[in-house]
């Protein structure tokens, strides 16, 4: 199959699946994702080409209040089948990669992005502690510390959420652990606006849950290297 027409057929399953998304159709985003792989899809490429672009034209539809609370849950529900059908085996080390701490911000009740990050982590080796939603400053780094995590992972669909980040960056340096743990940053506002990964005060982002994994590694080896985590 060549790119061009691989690109015309992620831009057709695209429309497919968020359709399927859209009208609650579940076998039906199965079978539309089934059917991308089959067709040779690379898997990582049904993620970011056909997956991805659904999930982030989801999330512009709920911030501007284009559907219902019920349609984006089973919607999100939906995006969340279909990934777990493109995801590897999880692999199986002699220990964790490391303990990553993740949770949406305060005020952000968007949770799709952040459960597809800990997905792909869990996958990739980590171990993951998912906070939910609504998660204030305070109880991401008590979490933290607590557990020993050198990253912490904070989602925000909207630019009015994302920039109650700023609480928790300031927190972090205020206590001392600027070294000790990384602060990584995503959502789709970050996509829109990469300038505001620098204004929030993240550490680093990835445009999707593909790159969580290098990111998340990245920046452990940053808080490794500072000599500050045991």
């Amino acid at each position: 199959m060549s790119s061009r027409g691989a690109q015309c057929d992620c831009e057709e399953l695209y429309r497919q699946l968020l359709d399927a998304m859209m009208n609650a159709d579940r076998a039906r985003a199965a079978e539309i994702i089934d059917s991308a792989l089959s067709g040779g899809i690379p898997p990582a490429r049904v993620i970011t080409d056909i997956l991805d672009p659904a999930i982030v034209r989801l999330g512009a539809m709920w911030e501007g209040e284009s559907i219902s609370l019920a349609q984006n849950f089973i919607a999100s529900k939906i995006a969340e089948d279909a990934l777990l059908r493109c995801l590897p085996e999880r692999k199986e080390p002699h220990g964790p990669k490391g303990v990553a701490v993740i949770g949406n911000i305060e005020d952000d009740f968007h949770s799709l992005g952040r459960r597809t990050v800990g997905l792909f982590l869990g996958t990739a080796g980590w171990q993951v502690v998912d906070l939910g939603n609504d998660v204030p400053a305070e109880q991401f780094l008590e979490k933290a510390l607590e557990v020993k995590a050198s990253v912490i992972g904070v989602s925000a669909m909207m630019q009015t959420t994302a920039l109650n980040i700023k609480k928790l960056r300031d927190l972090i340096d205020r206590e001392g652990q600027k070294d000790r743990i990384k602060l990584a940053v995503g959502g789709a506002v970050f996509n829109w606006r990469p300038e505001l990964v620098a204004e929030v005060g993240g550490d680093g982002t990835t445009r999707n849950a593909v790159g969580a994994d290098h990111l998340f590694t990245r920046l452990q080896k940053l808080a490794l290297a500072s000599g500050h985590v045991s």
